[in-house]
């Protein structure tokens, strides 16, 4: 499953979760391109760290960005929400900086690392500390805003620089700064192109006079500019709580993502694919519906895509319910159904491969033993201990998939002692008779579990229904593992090239009716120990028996009541107390063995 998850893994940025046995996440990680960062792990050679990481690795997922800014914001948000047992960085209560305008008469430039409800306008987070406190500086190199804390009784340097308005000597004016915080925020929110522009020239500029060393602080400015103003949207300064939907559609499946903002982060996400029968924007609105049916626990806000009846989700949830039209609103709608897209066709990749890879098993088999290829596989498995309790068990595998509703239990009865051959013989024969006279679907290839005694007694047992249908038994080699295929009669074994499809074919088969017989015989014999157990009590006769079966529907429920729940049927509280000894104690006994 790991190696079929790997092979689709797309070239894009985003964030990826390992996770162990239990379904934990035990480390998030970033990737530029998701594809080559996560397989690096299945590949090569590692220190100790990782390969213990890798031995615990059991399942993964990922969440598709649209840059490694993103990625690496994500990364911190999901570190922090899960506390990954491998990660070591950024599980500190340390978090990516925000340029700060401040809400003063006189207004100035910080960079902080949290947002407080004050007032002042935030800008962020960005992923890079010394950018942002270098692009600050930038800024108030540009901008003459205030750059000391406090009031001065008389101008600074920065005021005769130009840098400064100098408001502890001259009064200014609300408009004049509220003209330079409106600039300072077109320029924050994501317009720099004219700023870089003027910036390169300078460079430019710089450099043809051979002033290299001043063209070089320029350029580390505009790259600490561009690096600071890249958009993202993993987090928001408004800190709403709000549910994102997005998904996609095809070949009757419905994938659905629902990204889950808290505090304007994004920390978790919920994944669904799933068939559905009617238009793919009813099934969608259906989904939400039931995903809030029963929970209490609702956000401030859901962000739905287009075509959603959001009117009557608002008005049934009585939260806001929205289709953003424009800013980082709908591009967060945008990265949910491209990750509901992703998801989708990463499940239809593993169907088909899936497809591809139990068909070319059943080819191959039917190769193999010289057939047409057997859709329809029942397999057959006795089990008892010295003969007591024996049972058989039959499953039935259809195109490589095992078919539970078709799996048949059978209580040995005409067999005394331990018989293989002959408890073999009957399960086939009640089982094949049955489908005679039902006029049933046969299958195309009986598998028995065992060598050439159990495959001629197969064989001769359909002999004598007159039914023709290919035998073969599952042999298995000294360490219990499944090894070749052994024919009826002259024939020899079939060898089956171990790593092949078919080979794995035949192991599920053979692991899967072992299982089943196993289980019933088990069964059967706890609940026969515990019949005997209730038969050899002095004072519990057939109908007194009978009577406590009835009365409280199976044995274990039997064991679970107290004295008193035995008055209804004339049973005194000291009978019921050593029916339960007895009951309980042949219980123990079973689980001791």
């Amino acid at each position: 499953m790991l190696k079929e998850k790997l092979a689709l893994l797309p070239d894009k940025p985003g964030v990826y979760l390992m996770k162990d046995g239990n379904g934990l996440v035990i480390y998030v990680g970033k990737a530029k391109v998701l594809k080559n960062r996560v397989r690096s792990y299945f590949s090569g050679s590692h220190d100790a760290k990782t390969q213990a990481l890798v031995a615990n690795i059991a399942d993964f997922e990922y969440i598709v960005t649209d840059s490694p800014v993103e990625a690496l914001i994500l990364e911190c948000n999901l570190i922090k929400q899960h506390d990954p047992k491998y990660n070591i960085l950024l599980k500190d209560d340390k978090t990516y900086p925000y340029i700060k305008l401040t809400n003063e008469a006189n207004p100035r430039l910080e960079v902080v690392r949290k947002v407080a409800k004050d007032g002042a306008r935030y800008f962020g987070p960005y992923p890079n500390s010394s950018a942002a406190q270098e692009t600050a500086r930038l800024l108030n190199k540009i901008f003459p805003l205030r750059k000391c804390s406090q009031l001065r009784t008389r101008p600074c340097l920065y005021f005769h620089l130009g840098q400064c308005l100098a408001p502890c000597k001259n009064p200014i004016s609300g408009g004049t700064y509220a003209e330079i915080m409106k600039e300072v925020s077109g320029l924050l929110k994501g317009g720099e192109a004219a700023l870089v522009s003027a910036l390169e020239e300078k460079m430019r500029q710089e450099a043809a006079k051979l002033n290299f060393e001043r063209a070089g602080e320029l350029r580390d400015q505009i790259h600490n500019l561009q690096q600071v103003m890249e958009k993202q949207k993993i987090t928001s300064v408004d800190q709403t709580d709000r549910d994102v939907f997005g998904y996609a559609a095809a070949h009757g499946l419905i994938s659905i993502q629902v990204l889950y903002i808290r505090q304007g982060k994004l920390i978790s996400r919920d994944a669904s694919v799933f068939p559905y029968h009617s238009a793919e924007g009813e099934a969608f609105q259906s989904f939400v519906q039931q995903f809030y049916f029963d929970s209490a626990a609702r956000p401030k806000e859901i962000l739905l895509p287009a075509g959603a009846d959001t009117d009557l989700l608002s008005a049934w949830l009585k939260i806001p319910v929205k289709i953003p039209r424009r800013g980082t609103k709908k591009e967060l709608v945008a990265m949910a159904v491209k990750n509901a897209t992703v998801a989708l066709n990463e499940h239809l990749s593993l169907i088909n491969r899936e497809e591809e890879r139990t068909t070319k098993a059943l080819v191959k088999l039917g190769q193999v033993l010289g057939i047409p290829t057997p859709h329809r596989i029942e397999a057959f498995d006795n089990s008892n201990i010295q003969g007591s309790s024996a049972v058989a068990a039959m499953v039935t595998f259809v195109d490589s998939r095992p078919s539970r509703s078709d799996y048949r239990k059978y209580k040995i009865q005409s067999v005394q002692g331990p018989d293989d051959y002959a408890s073999m013989a009957e399960a086939l024969r009640r089982r094949y008779s049955r489908l005679l006279a039902e006029d049933k679907t046969f299958p195309d290839l009986i598998l028995v579990d065992g060598g050439k005694g159990q495959v001629n007694v197969a064989a001769s047992t359909l002999q004598d229904l007159d039914l023709h249908i290919p035998v073969a038994g599952m042999a298995k080699d000294d360490f219990h593992r499944t090894s070749d295929l052994i024919l009826p009669e002259s024939f020899g074994p079939v060898h089956l090239e171990k790593g092949s499809q078919e080979f794995y074919l035949i192991q599920r088969i053979q692991e899967e009716v072992h299982r089943f017989a196993i289980a019933f015989h088990r069964q059967k014999r706890s609940k026969s120990m515990l019949q005997s157990a209730l038969d050899s009590i002095p004072g519990v006769g057939m109908k007194r028996r009978q009577a406590l079966l009835k009365h409280f529907g199976s044995l274990k429920k039997i064991r679970q009541a107290q004295p008193e729940d035995f008055r209804p049927l004339g049973i005194g509280d000291k009978l019921a107390r050593t029916i339960l000894a007895e009951l309980n104690a042949a219980l123990n006994d079973r689980q001791g063995e």
